[in-house]
């Protein structure tokens, strides 16, 4: 297994054990356990990592990079005029779709 990715908190990291999963990529978290410990250990071990095998380490660094991508960018609600973050669907403010 190797490190693809380090999460900025276990709800990022478990989403993105999801966006591989729905791609057939097996990934292991490490490091949530050291969440409780915030304040006693240096930031730099605190995150949880994804970790996959050798074979996945491509797609999952393509799928990551997507990922990152798509979270600066932002985009306006076409319903209600709301500025939105690029990972949103859905509005945050009415809940219409990115979409529409």
């Amino acid at each position: 297994m190797e490190k693809v990715y380090q999460a900025s908190n276990t709800l990022e990291a478990h989403s993105l054990k999801g966006l591989l999963a729905s791609h057939n990529i097996p990934c292991l978290l490490k490091g949530e356990a050291l969440s409780a410990a915030v304040g006693e250990l240096p930031t730099d071990v605190q995150g949880v990592t994804l970790w996959v095998a050798p074979e996945h380490i491509h797609q999952a660094r393509v799928l990551l990079q997507e990922y990152e991508a798509q979270s600066q960018t932002r985009w306006v609600c076409g319903h209600c005029g709301e500025d939105n973050a690029g990972s949103f669907e859905l509005c945050w403010q009415c809940q219409h779709n990115r979409d529409d």
